[in-house]
């Protein structure tokens, strides 16, 4: 019913910037910039629905292939969120033969999400570290805070 391939072939590029826009962090993606994402990604992963030959999930990595892979932009169709294609996503992601000996694999989620992503071994127990960012997209920035 669903199939996983590593690549996101150039006819499904719009495809693909539609599934983005409806996740509230990828909604200015454009077609150029989902080019650019994927020719500059070490791995993705795309699910498609094979009777209706539909995008129906993605997510891509970040790696060193040794110590750290990072897990972005993990999608899923509306329609499809509870079928099981989060997990055949997933799936692929984390026994990808590529990320065999990664020490760690690592992803910024919801809290809500907490739960699917603890069936494959994720925890949020990560220390006392806490995700950090610079942006240059003003919709994201905030006013500094001076060091003490």
């Amino acid at each position: 019913m669903f199939t996983t391939e590593s690549t996101v072939p150039a006819h499904r590029i719009p495809e693909l910037t539609d599934l983005m826009r409806t996740a509230w962090w990828m909604t200015d993606r454009t077609p150029a910039g989902i080019r650019h994402l994927l020719d500059h990604s070490d791995l993705v992963i795309a699910v498609t629905h094979q009777p209706t030959d539909q995008l129906v999930g993605f997510a891509r990595v970040l790696t060193d292939y040794a110590y750290v892979a990072l897990i972005l932009d993990v999608i899923v169709a509306e329609p499809q969120r509870g079928t099981g294609v989060g997990a055949v996503l997933l799936d692929a992601v984390v026994t990808h033969p590529a990320l065999t000996n990664v020490r760690s694999l690592e992803l910024v989620c919801q809290p809500d999400l907490i739960p699917f992503y603890r069936r494959w071994g994720f925890t949020e127990q990560v220390g006392t570290s806490h995700l950090m960012r610079r942006t240059t997209d003003a919709r994201l920035t905030t006013q500094p805070v001076a060091d003490h």
